[in-house]
């Protein structure tokens, strides 16, 4: 070997060490990012968190609690997570004092009559009294309130329903300013100091008498919100630094609960929305891309992506379809499945029956796991459709409505009598233990820099190990 060829092999070996250090410090650069913050409803991953020992497996009133606050009033508004900052929101009865930090005892106009369980209409709330909608700002660390700002104080147009409330949307957060989208009452931005920077107001329309419960999305700075009632259903976008209306598609649709999903994909960014009417995906600048019909009568899960598919679920319980749908990115037209088929060009498989009513549906690692209201889990292979197992219980006597979530190999499942579900992952069913908090809730967990934020009916918990 001549010296100038080794001379030349070293290089080439310098520079390739050299690119795969760039490569583990550009991994390692941004890999926190997505585990110390939970800028959304479910997060950025669909409920996946990467599996680390600082989450915790265990809980339980007196067992690995952080710190516990309560919070005034009632809503299903998911906790969201910045850094130092946890953003909730709630609704209460209004107060002429500064706003309590204790839990409001509910009035006979505001009661907590029949919070979870099965809908009834003799479980529809409608207030004759003055409430208070009040984002907070809690301190990761202590759990002190560090601002509260109230949105809107006004008696509500329209009905809800117990089992949902007047603040069921869940804010947003890019890191500079927390969004928040009350589908009846306006869109807001605060910065992170508690100061108001925007506001975009909206009125209040029918929606069956259950309230609204669909949160807006971030994305490249814009805020994308879909807005289904009985009245005029739309899906819009905003400016995220001044507010301003970007543009407005009107849609065929009634009532929907469901929250849009930007899918950037291989072939492009779309925004994808999910209806009674059918599923429509939108370019970023509001153009319909694709459509999909075939779906069940009330729709709340929300869409999510993994294995290069977007995955889309909708099971109202009353209904005969309830169907789950993957897809490959690229679709054109109307991609409605013909009678008797499963799969097309562009749907991947599908399957009539395997979808929930409201927790939204789960793929992790090489599964897709449904869990329905009334305890019950299903698992099949994400990629191809095929099942692992049939229906399993998870559990008798309780309702799920919180999304389930996933990390080091399980999967966790929140009932609304509070009790957190331990399953094992893979191919096996199996309810590895329960993690219980006394309170019920539908709210579905936040979860970031190593801890569970999960709220109960009157409170706020932060769960770590350390």
């Amino acid at each position: 070997m001549v010296p100038g060829e080794s001379v030349q092999e070293e290089l080439v070996l310098m520079l390739r060490i050299f690119l795969i250090l760039m490569i583990v410090v550009s991994v390692a650069g941004t890999a926190p990012l997505a585990q110390s913050n939970w800028p959304q409803f479910r997060g950025l991953d669909g409920g996946v968190i990467a599996d680390t020992a600082a989450v915790p497996e265990t809980w339980g009133p007196d067992e690995n609690i952080a710190w516990t606050i309560d919070i005034p009033g009632r809503a299903w508004s998911s906790p969201i997570v910045w850094e130092e900052h946890v953003f909730v929101l709630t609704v209460m009865p209004a107060s002429s004092d500064d706003l309590p930090l204790q839990p409001v005892q509910p009035t006979e106009n505001y009661r907590a009559r029949s919070l979870g369980g099965s809908m009834t209409g003799a479980d529809i709330i409608k207030p004759t009294d003055n409430l208070e909608w009040v984002l907070f700002d809690v301190d990761f660390d202590t759990g002190a309130i560090r601002w509260q700002e109230t949105l809107h104080t006004a008696v509500p147009s329209m009905p809800t329903h117990s089992k949902s409330t007047f603040a069921s949307e869940t804010p947003v957060t890019d890191g500079e300013r927390v969004y928040v989208f009350l589908a009846d009452i306006g869109l807001y931005a605060f910065d992170f100091s508690g100061n108001e920077v925007w506001s975009v107001d909206l009125q209040w329309v029918p929606r069956k008498d259950w309230g609204a419960a669909s949160s807006p999305i971030l994305h490249d700075g814009r805020l994308y919100v879909v807005n289904d009632s009985e009245a005029e259903s739309y899906v819009a976008a905003y400016d995220a630094e001044t507010g301003q209306e970007q543009w407005r598609v009107a849609r065929e649709e009634g009532t929907n609960w469901s929250t849009p999903f930007v899918w950037e994909n291989d072939v492009r960014a779309e925004l994808v929305t999910t209806g009674t009417g059918g599923v429509r995906s939108y370019s970023l600048d509001g153009d319909l891309l694709w459509e999909l019909h075939g779906m069940s009568s009330l729709v709340i899960p929300t869409p999510f992506a993994a294995h290069d598919l977007l995955f889309i679920n909708s099971g109202y319980i009353a209904d005969s379809t309830r169907p789950v749908y993957a897809v490959r990115a690229g679709a054109s037209g109307d991609i409605t499945l013909g009678e008797g088929s499963t799969s097309n060009d562009y749907i991947v498989w599908s399957h009539p029956q395997l979808g929930s009513y409201n927790p939204s549906s789960l793929v992790y690692g090489d599964y897709h796991y449904t869990l329905l209201d009334r305890g019950i889990m299903m698992c099949y292979d994400a990629r191809t459709g095929q099942e692992v197992y049939p229906r399993q219980r998870v559990t008798a006597g309780t309702l799920f409505t919180a999304s389930p979530w996933a990390y080091n190999g399980k999967i966790f499942a929140l009932s609304e009598d509070g009790d957190t579900y331990v399953i094992k992952a893979g191919s096996e069913f199996e309810v590895l233990g329960r993690n219980s908090l006394d309170e019920m809730t539908l709210a579905t967990p936040a979860i970031a820099r190593g801890s569970i934020f999960l709220r109960t009916a009157s409170k706020l918990y932060r769960i770590s190990a350390d």
